[in-house]
């Protein structure tokens, strides 16, 4: 059987930690806490569960932070929650089962995330598959009969076993500031980096936070040869002039965007210009090309339930208005076919 340490960065838990660490702390052979600067009762009721407490000066990081905790550990597999994540008795069976079968060449575990509070800012699917459990050591193995070389790749294991992610409170602004960090000391992001800032800007982010990221995504949308990144600096823009009631600007990215290769996202800030105009018709146009003609980029609720509630109110809007009978049946089917679609929406699985 193998033995798991568990390693856990923290601040400010003390609403959740307890109710992570006892959906799990039975499975695991050393828990490792490390605290980044609490100043609630987050390390009171870590010392419910270890001794193993570790202080780590927050610098804006938290790659650093998780190198420090795991460099704590001391068992064959590192289990790498968050503080807001919680295993339910079935899914804690089922690792249970896998602690007691996993294999030593499987040197990570994939365990299929689900965020089922309001708080989601980063999934577009029921449940997507992220890495969690990690073997502490990595044997190097050489492979080929001939010519041969060292495996790089891991070896992952894709389990069913599900992570309920219950966050309390949105974590935009903090990550938005680390963004920024980012930016200002190295220039530019990651290929992963870009679509998560302009991912959370999409779905959170206000107009302050807009106005923050504006010079940026301008300078990328300009100088770019990256196609999806042009792509995730156009989604940004948009919103961000459409916030500050900007329609030429809205227009100049939108109208080249449609040219091409239009997203979902773009669309739906063009259905939402039309609608602050009271332009009704032109508005239920642009929603219905996010939903049924376009892609998501970064967002999937803008090809999906956002647009269909903002279809929703401009038929509700329009049938409030004079029209011939030809229309308001038009209008009162659409509306139907509308809501019954709301009601049918779901997230994809993964």
């Amino acid at each position: 059987m193998a033995t798991f340490s568990l390693c856990m960065i923290v601040k400010n838990e003390e609403k959740v930690l307890a109710r992570c660490l006892d959906s799990v702390a039975d499975l695991m052979d050393e828990i490792i806490i490390v605290d980044t600067g609490s100043c609630d009762a987050t390390k009171e009721i870590a010392a419910r569960y270890t001794d193993k407490i570790y202080d780590f000066e927050w610098i804006g990081d938290f790659a650093a932070a998780r190198n420090f905790s795991f460099e704590q550990a001391t068992m064959d597999y590192i289990y790498a929650p968050d503080a807001d994540e919680v295993l339910d008795e079935a899914n804690h069976e089922e690792l249970a089962k896998l602690k007691q079968v996993i294999l030593p060449e499987i040197e990570i575990v994939q365990m299929k995330y689900a965020t089922v509070t309001e708080y989601n800012t980063v999934l577009n699917a029921a449940t997507e598959y992220r890495p969690k459990l990690f073997k502490r050591v990595r044997n190097f193995t050489w492979v080929d009969p001939i010519h041969e070389t060292v495996r790089l790749d891991p070896v992952v294991f894709d389990s069913d076993i599900v992570i309920h992610h219950m966050p309390e409170q949105m974590h935009s602004k903090r990550d938005f500031s680390i963004f920024e960090k980012t930016i200002a000391k190295d220039g530019a992001l990651s290929d992963k980096l870009m679509k998560m800032y302009a991912m959370e800007l999409m779905k959170t982010g206000d107009v302050a936070d807009l106005q923050q990221a504006f010079l940026w995504f301008e300078q990328v949308y300009a100088t770019t040869d990256n196609p999806r990144h042009r792509e995730y600096a156009a989604c940004v823009l948009a919103k961000h002039y459409r916030l500050q009631q900007d329609g030429y600007g809205l227009l100049k990215v939108a109208l080249k965007e449609v040219a091409t290769t239009p997203c979902s996202e773009i669309c739906y800030e063009l259905g939402q210009y039309y609608l602050d105009l009271d332009d009704l018709r032109e508005a239920s146009l642009w929603f219905m090309n996010a939903l049924s003609e376009t892609e998501a980029a970064l967002d999937v609720h803008a090809g999906g339930d956002s647009a269909l509630q903002e279809l929703k109110q401009c038929y509700e809007r329009l049938l409030q208005q004079n029209l011939s009978e030809e229309e308001k049946c038009y209008f009162e089917e659409q509306l139907r076919e509308t809501q019954e679609a709301i009601t049918l929406w779901r997230l994809p699985e993964e």
